[in-house]
């Protein structure tokens, strides 16, 4: 086997789109690292700035390339200018490409030479001279064609317990959907969202951004921050004192809900103590009276009873927006703070069990994604015999 830069056995294609109406590879279309299409039917698009692409090229992300979007293309079609589009020649066979471009001396290199912070991309020049391991074409096509039987394996164990999650949460909404059925059966009293509020408002809405600043500032929550039952920090911004100060309306305090307002409308979450006195942007603020249980309206806001109340009193047909004035209409069932206290502990048991379940079937996840990687790299790197199944003696 030898050692040859990916430049001397395939070329980066950069065919400009006609304009006409082809299939379209966009990189939100591509499941990371398993080298297919998350969708069976590519959209049609007419985009001019796209870049035309033939069957049996390999299409990689430029653009993050640790991300491992990479596909080999079955037909001809455009993709994004995200893209590289190389074009394998007769000494190397495309599904040998496209498996390299999954490896991880690939990816090590393509992140290695990567350039910007915040939008890491790599480049033709850079993956041009990636070292590839190449073996006889004929070797070549044993390697993918015992990579394509064994990672589809590995793709179908996957894709079971993929389902096997979705199964999990559509399990843990029934379960919670039992705690408010009586409210379904209309056979417990209902009241207006603001009649168990002290207010219902809603987050800065005008220019926000003119009040963004960096480093220090007031945390301000947003749509994205907000998850069932949980703030996600990860991607938060700040805004200036000035900002903070002008739009004390806006301002959280401890036990407020937040309610989304446009995207996933209607997903909310109870604001912990470390976020009181933060302020948010364009998210419905939710203040409970006394006598209700911040986490049990919690809990009625994301059940599925609320969600259809706000799914219809959404508008925009692209992104859904919460009506503020229908909002404050969403009946609640008027429960004592017994039951309230009941039911949300009934959930959180429910939550504790399903999480269990949940983060044992994610790392079952991790794990294959780490198999099929390792063996994607090891074969095409010589350190597997494919033949044999054993680990082929490089010395």
């Amino acid at each position: 086997m030898t050692r040859l830069r990916t430049k001397l056995v395939a070329q980066n294609v950069v065919d400009k789109s006609d304009g006409f109406p082809s299939p379209f590879i966009g990189l939100e279309s591509i499941d990371g690292g398993l080298g297919r299409l998350s969708v069976s039917d590519l959209p049609t698009k007419r985009a001019e700035d796209s870049l035309r692409h033939r069957q049996g090229d390999v299409l990689f992300s430029k653009l993050r390339p640790y991300l491992a979007k990479s596909i080999l293309a079955r037909e001809s079609g455009t993709g994004t200018g995200e893209l590289l589009v190389l074009r394998p020649s007769e000494q190397i066979d495309p599904r040998y490409l496209f498996y390299n471009t999954l490896s991880r001396p690939w990816l090590d290199w393509a992140e290695m030479t990567s350039y910007g912070s915040k939008m890491p991309r790599t480049s033709w020049e850079a993956v041009g001279d990636f070292p590839l391991w190449l073996p006889s074409v004929e070797e070549q096509r044993r390697i993918a064609d015992f990579l394509d039987v064994e990672t589809a394996r590995i793709d179908n164990l996957s894709t079971l317990v993929r389902q096997a999650l979705l199964l999990l949460e559509e399990r843990r909404t029934l379960n919670v959907l039992r705690c408010v059925q009586p409210v379904v059966d209309g056979r417990m009293r209902t009241v207006p969202l603001k009649r168990l509020a002290s207010s219902v408002t809603v987050g800065i809405v005008v220019t926000p951004a003119k009040w963004y600043v960096d480093g220090e500032g007031v945390t301000a929550l947003r749509g994205l921050n907000v998850r069932p039952g949980a703030i996600d920090l990860s991607d938060t911004v700040k805004i200036s004192d000035e900002g903070h100060a002008l739009h004390a309306k806006s301002r959280l305090r401890a036990g407020d809900v937040v309610v989304v307002r446009t995207g996933k409308a209607g997903v909310a979450a109870v604001v912990p103590d470390s976020l009181n006195g933060a302020n948010c942007i364009d998210l419905v603020i939710v203040r409970p009276t006394s006598g209700v249980n911040p986490k049990f309206l919690e809990i009625i806001l994301n059940s599925e009873f609320a969600r259809q109340y706000i799914n219809e009193s959404s508008v925009g047909t692209i992104q859904s927006h919460l009506n503020v004035a229908a909002m404050k209409q969403l009946p609640i069932p008027r429960v004592d703070s017994v039951e309230q206290a009941a039911a949300v502990r009934e959930v959180a048991e429910i939550d504790a069990k399903m999480e269990l379940a949940r983060v044992s079937m994610q790392r079952q996840i991790e794990l294959l994604a780490e198999r099929r990687q390792a063996l994607i790299t090891a074969a095409v790197t010589g350190q597997f015999d494919v033949t044999t199944g054993r680990g082929a003696d490089l010395s």
